[in-house]
């Protein structure tokens, strides 16, 4: 692993070397809606009172902040999404040394520096929170004010709020974006407050409680032979993977299955993992 991100960071040095009208700022090398949506987090923040910078953490460049018209890096396809053909790694733990990787080589801090600095915001999803997950462990530890929206589970030290399908008829856009607009409507309900204060909780606690809708899901039903192939197809792709990871990936593509039966078949499958 260790090889393998030092063979990326020097092919990402020598095409930044070169030069030439390949390389992009990161504010215009990213597309989608969720970057569109993470951008204007830098409004929403300064009109709640914060003086705020928008960093990405990048599965090809560690964590790096986002200045515009500052042309820096080539074009790239890399993420942490072990289901995706860019992905650097096949599990969480490979994903977690590539990180640490990147960032002796190419990040721009930490989570930790960045929260000595002052009030830390983090949208991430579960893929990436894992990878990160001694940082952001690290910046509990350290005391700062930090705000977590989505992530994978609890981290001491750091308020989360987890990822609610259920917000999006309030919040409209795509589910891609869900957590950005989530932080938006935090930073909305945090003004005059620090962000995790107990003023700011208690807002948002409400209004998501009054907002949220339960999520109707339309899947197709499943075969146990038809769930029996997936699982074999799947973690033939990606040795090592969860039984979590493989059901989500299932209910991902439109499919339907409860989920004690799907533990049954990956157990019937692949056994005890």
């Amino acid at each position: 692993m260790k090889q393998r991100s030092s063979n990326w960071q020097e092919r990402l040095r020598s095409a930044t070397a070169r030069g030439g009208p390949s390389l992009h700022s990161l504010e215009d090398l990213y597309r989608g809606d969720h970057w569109a949506r993470s951008r204007r987090l830098v409004t929403a923040a300064s009109a709640a009172g914060y003086q705020a910078e928008l960093w990405v953490a990048s599965a090809g460049l560690g964590l790096q902040l986002v200045e515009p018209e500052v042309k820096k890096t080539p074009a790239y396809a890399a993420t942490f999404s072990t289901r995706h053909a860019d992905a650097v790694a096949m599990s969480t733990e490979e994903n977690t040394r590539w990180w640490g990787h990147l960032q002796t080589g190419t990040g721009r801090s930490t989570l930790q520096e960045l929260g000595r600095r002052g009030p830390v915001l983090m949208v991430l999803s579960e893929v990436y929170a894992g990878a990160m997950e001694e940082e952001l462990v690290i910046l509990g530890e350290q005391g700062s004010e930090a705000l977590l929206i989505g992530g994978v589970r609890e981290v001491p030290g750091v308020h989360r709020v987890r990822s609610d399908a259920g917000l999006s008829h309030a919040l409209g856009g795509t589910l891609t974006s869900l957590n950005a607009r989530m932080a938006a409507a935090w930073l909305e309900r945090s003004r005059d407050h620090a962000l995790t204060s107990l003023e700011a909780q208690k807002a948002w606690t409400a209004w998501s409680a009054a907002n949220t809708k339960p999520v109707q899901y339309n899947r197709e039903p499943m075969s146990d032979d038809d769930v029996i192939a997936f699982i074999g197809r799947e973690a033939a792709k990606v040795p090592g993977i969860s039984r979590t990871r493989l059901l989500r990936a299932l209910r991902d593509s439109g499919r339907a299955c409860e989920q004690s039966r799907f533990a049954s078949l990956y157990k019937m499958t692949l056994g005890e993992r």
